[in-house]
């Protein structure tokens, strides 16, 4: 069986609150002749990684296949300041340090997995230590996405390094996984072939996530789980709910914000300010009980801002595990792909237009319980055919053997030619 190390600074396992991508990819690659090694960060609070204080890793096996999370402790922090980046740093000294993976087995490929540079940075440093082909995996486009954000000036020096960081890594790896599915758009001016970028995108992994019938209850759920940051835009849902219960009091529909992030507490803050009682706001649930809760909606809401960087496209985790779920989606979002458009199982609004929204929301909940369901199934189909991650391990794993046989060509011809040259 051949070896694949994941460095994902941000990876997660089901018993935690987060995307579990890597965990689903490396549960489902055995099948296939691979096994893989997550290398992530602990910072005390997940359940998965503890830590003592006088050791810095530890480890957690997957769910009866070969491999497991090598997790690296790093320090606390909170935002996106001067700790953020520390704690990535710390990161990425620790994972380079031999005694930190000495008791993995030997990589065949090595895969640095981005939001920010530095993880897939070390992991090209890796797959040269041990001579195996390096995969650039791009989760976000940065710095791009800072910059369409505001969070970064265009020619600042900061930029300028990210865009170089970017640039080189490009350039030296043997493979790119994309996951956005117009990523390519982005990457070939940059110098890059064509036939080096690879769309895996994110998924759902069907066998722990059933599909479930609609609730019956007197109330109708609208829900989100997921981040609370500045992409997400959720004012604009909280504004949309502002019209509904000024307008349509009378009508049971309720909203549950499930998770967190920098903006919840500007946002409870709003709900509070508008006096809304139809709103409520919930703590971010672990992966493996996202089934379960979302059994308990009628509809979702995927909001997103409008952002330059979404012509690119979206894969999000928690907009296909609303798929999955069997239920409508309204999906507010201006990005280049619609999977709820293609799938035929929801509603598409404008982003940032509350009145549109809330128009939305009472369409929705004045539809037919056949066509919500018709729709939902509809939803779900499109993931079973597209987003399953035990597809999806298995476009990984055709990748994995083309860029280890390439690379054993390359190596089995240098010897040939070494020899050639000593007969001389």
């Amino acid at each position: 069986m051949k070896t694949v190390w994941i460095l994902n600074h941000y990876a997660k396992e089901p018993g935690i609150a987060g995307g579990t991508r890597h965990y689903s990819l490396a549960c489902n690659i055995p099948k296939y002749g691979w096994q893989a090694y997550i290398i992530a960060s602990c910072i005390g609070q997940n359940p998965g990684c503890q830590i003592s204080s006088s050791n810095t890793i530890s480890f957690t096996s997957l769910e009866n296949v070969p491999g497991g999370i090598l997790w690296i402790r790093t320090p606390a922090y909170t935002g996106n300041g001067i700790g953020r980046v520390r704690n990535m740093l710390v990161y990425t000294i620790r994972t380079l340090l031999k005694n930190s993976t000495e008791y993995l087995a030997r990589p065949d490929v090595v895969i640095g997995s981005s939001v920010h540079p530095f993880a897939a940075l070390a992991g090209l440093k890796i797959a040269r230590r041990y001579q195996v082909p390096f995969i650039f995996e791009v989760r976000d486009l940065w710095p791009q996405t800072l910059i369409d954000m505001g969070r970064l000036k265009a020619g600042h020096p900061v930029t300028l390094m990210l865009q170089y960081i970017e640039r080189f890594l490009y350039v030296n790896s043997d493979k790119i996984i994309v996951l956005l599915p117009k990523a390519d758009k982005y990457i070939v001016p940059l110098g890059v072939p064509p036939s080096r970028i690879h769309w895996i995108p994110n998924g759902v992994d069907l066998k722990h996530f059933p599909a479930a019938p609609l609730p019956n209850h007197e109330s109708f759920t609208l829900m989100y789980f997921g981040a609370h940051g500045t992409a997400n835009g959720l004012e604009n849902i909280i504004n949309a709910m502002a019209l509904l219960e000024r307008r349509d009091p009378n009508l049971p529909i309720r909203l549950r914000l499930v998770g967190d992030g920098p903006q919840k507490n500007d946002l409870m803050r709003q709900s509070k300010t508008f006096g809304l009682r139809n709103v409520s706001f919930e703590s971010p649930v672990p992966k493996s009980c996202i089934p379960p809760l979302a059994a308990e909606a009628d509809a979702f809401i995927f909001n997103l801002l409008h952002i330059p960087v979404f012509k690119y496209g979206i894969s999000s985790n928690k907009l296909f595990d609303f798929m999955a779920a069997n239920r409508p989606i309204l999906f507010c979002c201006g990005a280049e792909n619609n999977p709820i458009a293609e799938a035929g199982c929801g509603i598409t609004v404008n982003p940032e237009d509350p009145e549109a929204l809330y128009n939305a929301i009472v369409q929705i909940y004045r539809t037919p319980i056949d066509k919500r369901r018709a729709m939902g199934e509809a939803g779900r189909r499109y993931i079973e055919r597209n987003h399953d991650y035990r597809q999806l391990s298995f476009n990984l794993a055709n990748l994995l053997n083309v860029v280890a046989h390439h690379r054993s060509e390359i190596v089995d011809l240098k010897h040939s030619k070494h020899y050639e040259s000593n007969d001389v």
